[in-house]
C-alpha cells in the first residue's frame, strides 16, 4: 500500500485509505480484508492505554470499545428489538473474526434519561464509538451525554428530529424511499400524482419529501388525502380513499406509502370503484418489504423503493440458523453499524471515528447497500426499486453501486 500511495498528495492518500476502508466495512468482502495487511494512516501510531474496568455485559475481547445501547429492560415488547439487535451484534463479531473491537451493552430501557445514562456508562468505561440507541427518546439522552465527551453516536431511531452534527441515524429514512420512488416515476413519464399518507409524524416527513420530488419532476399532485391512523380502525382511511374518487380518471400515480394492510385495502377499495391499476401505477415506501405484501396478488405491478435484498437474505438465514427464529428487516442495521466500527478500527487508525471519515463522501457498502452519513446526521442510501409480482419481486431499477453514478 505505501509504494502505491508514493506521489500522492495527503488528500488523495486519504482518499484511497477510505476507499479500502470501505472494502472492509462491506459484509461480502470480509473474507479478502481479513487477509490482506491495511495498516494505518501515514505517520499514525496507535498506542495502547489502560482501559477502565467494564461493568455489564461485553462483546468482543478487541482493545477498542464501542458502547452497544439497546432497549433491553423496556416494556411494551420493545426488550424483544433489544435482544435481536444484540444478537445481530455479535453475529457481526462471528463473521469479522479478530476484529479488534470490544462492544459495552447498555440497556436504555428505551428512555432518554436511560439512553443518557447507559452512554455516560459507556464512555466512562472507554467507549469511543456509541452504537444505538434504537428509540428516539434514549437517543436524544445518549447525545447529550456523549456530546459533552465528544464521542460520536451511530444511532438506529427513523425520528430525524435526533440527527445532529455527531449523531447519526443508520436508519432506513422516510425521505430517502421517497426520493428514489418518485424520482423513478418521474423517470417513467409519470406526471399527475395523488397520495394517501397517514395523519402523523411520519406522514409529515414522506408529505413533505412527495412535494418536493414531485415538483423536481415537473409534475402535478391532484389531492393528497391524509387519514387518521388508530389501531384497527380503517374507517378514515376508507373514507380518504373514497374521496379520491373525484381525480382517479386524471392521474397516473397513487403513492401510498404506509405498510400492513393498508395497500391491499387501498386496492379494494379503489378497484371497487373502477379504478384502472393498468393505467395508473401504485408506489410505496420501504414499509412494503414485508412477505405479506410482496406475494400480494392485488398489488402485482405496483412499485416501491427498498434497500437491497440479497444481503439481507444471506444475514437472514445465518441469523436464523444460529438463534433459530427469522429476524425482522431492521435487524440489518446493527450488523452493519458494528461492521463499520471494526472496519475502521483496521483500517482508519485514530481517526477512525473523526468526523471526516464517517461522513466521507464515497460512504460505505453494508448489508443493505451504499450508504453515507451527512454533516446534520441524515444518511443517503443506494436503494432499489422493486416490481411486485404476486409471487415476490422482480428488480426494476437497480441500487447504485456508487454515489458518483448518481440515482
Amino acid at each position: 500500500m505505501a509504494s502505491a500511495m508514493r506521489g500522492k498528495t495527503g488528500q488523495q492518500q486519504r482518499r484511497q485509505f477510505l476507499k479500502t476502508a470501505l472494502v472492509c466495512s462491506s459484509a461480502f468482502a470480509l473474507t479478502g480484508c481479513l487477509g490482506s495487511s491495511l495498516g494505518s494512516l501515514p505517520g499514525d501510531q496507535v498506542q495502547p492505554t489502560a482501559q477502565p474496568q467494564t461493568t455489564g455485559e461485553v462483546i468482543g475481547t478487541g482493545s477498542v470499545r464501542v458502547g452497544l445501547l439497546l432497549p433491553l429492560g423496556s416494556t411494551g415488547g420493545n426488550a424483544s428489538i433489544g435482544t435481536v439487535f444484540k444478537n445481530s451484534a455479535a453475529l457481526a463479531l462471528q463473521n469479522f473474526p479478530n476484529a479488534d473491537v470490544q462492544l459495552l451493552v447498555k440497556d436504555t430501557g428505551g428512555s432518554s434519561e436511560g439512553g443518557r445514562a447507559a452512554a455516560q456508562a459507556a464512555i466512562s468505561e472507554g467507549a469511543e464509538l456509541i452504537l444505538g440507541p434504537v428509540f428516539a427518546p434514549a437517543v436524544s439522552g445518549a447525545a447529550t451525554a456523549a456530546r459533552a465527551a465528544g464521542v460520536p453516536v451511530i444511532a438506529f431511531s427513523t425520528d430525524t428530529s435526533v440527527a445532529a452534527r455527531g449523531v447519526y441515524l443508520l436508519s432506513f429514512l422516510p425521505e430517502t424511499d421517497v426520493k428514489r420512488i418518485i424520482g423513478y416515476a418521474n423517470s417513467q413519464q409519470r406526471r399527475s400524482y395523488a397520495a394517501l399518507i397517514p395523519e402523523d409524524s411520519y406522514g409529515a416527513v414522506v408529505e413533505a419529501a412527495f412535494r418536493q420530488e414531485v415538483g423536481r419532476g415537473g409534475g402535478r399532485i391532484a389531492t393528497i388525502q391524509r387519514y387518521k391512523a388508530s389501531g384497527s380502525d380503517t374507517s378514515d382511511l376508507i373514507a380518504k380513499t373514497a374521496a379520491l374518487r373525484s381525480v382517479i380518471n386524471s392521474i397516473d400515480a397513487l403513492f401510498v406509502p404506509a405498510g400492513g394492510n393498508v395497500p391491499p385495502l387501498v386496492v379494494q377499495s379503489l378497484s371497487s370503484q373502477g379504478a384502472n391499476f393498468g393505467t395508473i401505477k401504485l408506489l410505496g415506501s420501504g414499509q412494503w418489504d414485508s412477505a405479506q405484501l410482496k406475494n400480494s396478488p392485488s398489488l402485482a405491478g405496483a412499485w416501491f423503493a427498498g434497500p437491497e435484498d440479497k444481503g439481507f437474505q444471506g444475514f437472514a438465514q445465518r441469523y436464523q440458523g444460529t438463534y433459530g427464529t427469522p429476524p425482522p428487516r431492521n435487524a440489518s442495521l446493527v450488523y452493519d453499524g458494528v461492521t463499520l466500527a471494526a472496519g475502521l478500527i483496521r483500517s482508519a487508525g485514530p481517526q477512525r471515528f473523526q468526523q471526516s471519515i464517517l461522513t466521507n463522501r464515497d460512504g460505505f457498502i453494508g448489508i443493505d447497500g451504499l450508504f453515507r452519513f451527512r454533516n446534520n446526521g441524515l444518511n443517503e442510501r443506494g436503494l432499489a426499486v422493486y416490481q411486485i409480482t404476486g409471487r415476490g419481486t422482480e428488480v426494476v431499477s437497480p441500487a447504485p453501486r456508487d454515489f458518483r453514478t448518481g440515482f
